[in-house]
């Protein structure tokens, strides 16, 4: 198996491997329908908590999965109130089926009486909520929102909703795995990194923000796309970067695909270059 076949089979069973047994698939989606439509029912088994498909479970895990991971916008998607939906995720993380990245932006305000444009006095920082294993993600993304038109024989709009958001998935996976890159590419040059993970503000969102030891910050960009990787990328991060006030002392961009000749040439100490090759240094 490849780094990249098996990244897309990570993506899909990531955290139930020892309770799969996979056969040989031409493609990823041809896998897809045997384990989730054909079997379906051996696939549901491998949700280990029944309950979390029944209602209110299955709703906020269901927006959780297909939303944008912050706490509160997916409480007001699965139209739970704040209190029932705080309550149900504190469960869920207790379960082990949740955890939480907390938001690392600073607050809009320093002072309690300091004045802050009209259209950010209703903002509110809000911490994200992340699927423990990729199945469960998968699950509640893919499968259950068609569950009953799968066990009914229709599957057309299952397969549609695959082929058309599978690449979030996998950009999903990819981006935490280039997080865990940074960590051992650091040691190797003597540094350790204070922080580490995604960042969002009221402005943009970062696949990745880490601090070393020595206070530098490194901004970083994941790219999961079958082409090479360009200078406007590079652009678009540093124009991110400048709406947030982010003091940038290293970019990192990891591509799939791997970079243009313009961007390798001006790889330095300031611009960090990552292709799917440098992710054998996590299982070697």
């Amino acid at each position: 198996m490849t780094l990249e076949q098996a990244i897309e089979y990570f993506a899909i069973f990531g955290g139930v491997e020892e309770s799969v047994t996979l056969g040989f698939f031409d493609d990823t989606l041809s896998m897809v329908q045997v384990n989730f439509i054909e079997q379906i029912e051996a696939s549901q088994s491998l949700v280990s908590l029944s309950f979390l498909m029944e209602s209110p479970y299955r709703e906020l895990l269901i927006a959780t999965a297909r939303g944008d991971g912050k706490l509160y916008n997916i409480i007001r998607k699965a139209k739970l109130y704040e209190s029932a939906g705080e309550r149900i995720i504190a469960e869920l993380i207790d379960l082990g089926v949740l955890k939480v990245e907390k938001s690392r932006e600073n607050p809009l305000r320093l002072y309690s009486k300091q004045k802050i444009k009209k259209d950010l006095r209703t903002y509110r920082i809000q911490n994200k909520l992340r699927f423990q294993t990729p199945f469960l993600r998968f699950w509640f993304g893919f499968v259950e929102p068609y569950k009953e038109a799968i066990q009914k024989g229709k599957s057309e709009l299952f397969l549609d909703n695959f082929i058309n958001h599978y690449e979030r998935l996998r950009s999903l996976v990819y981006e935490q795995l280039c997080n865990d890159l940074l960590v051992p590419y650091y040691q190797n040059r003597q540094t350790t990194l204070l922080s580490l993970g995604s960042y969002w503000d009221h402005c943009s969102e970062f696949d990745i923000l880490a601090v070393s030891a020595e206070h530098k910050i490194i901004l970083g960009e994941c790219k999961y796309k079958d082409r090479k990787v360009c200078k406007n990328e590079l652009n678009k991060l540093i124009l991110k970067a400048t709406q947030s006030q982010i003091p940038v002392d290293t970019y990192a961009l990891f591509s799939k695909s791997g970079f243009s000749n313009e961007l390798l040439q001006q790889q330095n100490d300031r611009l960090l270059l990552f292709d799917l090759n440098d992710l054998k240094i996590l299982v070697e």
